[in-house]
């Protein structure tokens, strides 16, 4: 049976949505920080607060995989 397209969304968002210490071993260990608040703090930061740069950035993220979002966030969030 084919996905429908809220299943596929979901499954699509999950690493988004899912807590930076749940997600990734290095994160702190009480960061309750989802992935995507992650995000969009890192990339505020570096566009010198400028909201709209921040949402271009973001969105494809909406069309990654959920290897591919761990692996960005992996690269742009780890320390």
């Amino acid at each position: 049976m084919a996905e429908t397209a809220e299943e596929k969304v979901e499954e699509r968002e999950r690493v988004l949505d899912t807590p930076m210490d749940k997600e990734f071993d290095w994160a702190k260990k009480d960061d309750k920080t989802p992935v995507r608040d992650a995000l969009w703090d890192h990339y505020m930061e570096a566009d010198g607060r400028d909201t709209m740069k921040t949402e271009a950035k973001m969105h494809p993220y909406l069309d990654m995989s959920n290897d591919e979002v761990a692996a960005n966030a992996e690269k742009l969030l780890k320390n």
